[in-house]
């Protein structure tokens, strides 16, 4: 079978944990980050070949510990060369997530290697 593109968004457990953000809020930040990601860089040819297979889109929420981490998380992309948007909810004015554009796994690197599966 052959490998799928998939999003990747990746949430700060802190909010859940130290902050006592409600679920609700949690997969609003989720869902902010990946539909801005889409718009951000609709252009993309990997974001229009996504689009294209409604039914076959792939998305995997990862956790990191806190804002610091996500901003390492957001570098370690930088370095992979993979597109993402860091969603900021206001008007807190707090970094809360991010999500990438549509990527096969093997193109991530290590980019993702600290980030589990959110819990």
């Amino acid at each position: 079978m052959a490998e799928a593109r998939t999003m990747f968004i990746v949430m700060r457990k802190d909010l859940v944990k130290v902050l006592n953000w409600p679920l609700g809020s949690i997969v609003s930040q989720g869902s902010h980050a990946a539909v801005a990601a889409i718009h951000k860089f609709r252009e993309d040819e990997r974001v229009k070949a996504y689009l294209s297979d409604v039914d076959g889109m792939h998305k995997v929420v990862l956790e990191t510990k806190n804002e610091a981490s996500l901003f390492k998380v957001a570098d370690g992309l930088k370095q992979q060369g993979i597109p993402y948007y860091l969603w900021v909810e206001q008007p807190e004015n707090t970094p809360t997530c991010l999500a990438t554009i549509p990527v096969m796994r093997s193109d991530l690197g290590d980019a993702l290697k600290k980030c589990s599966l959110l819990r």
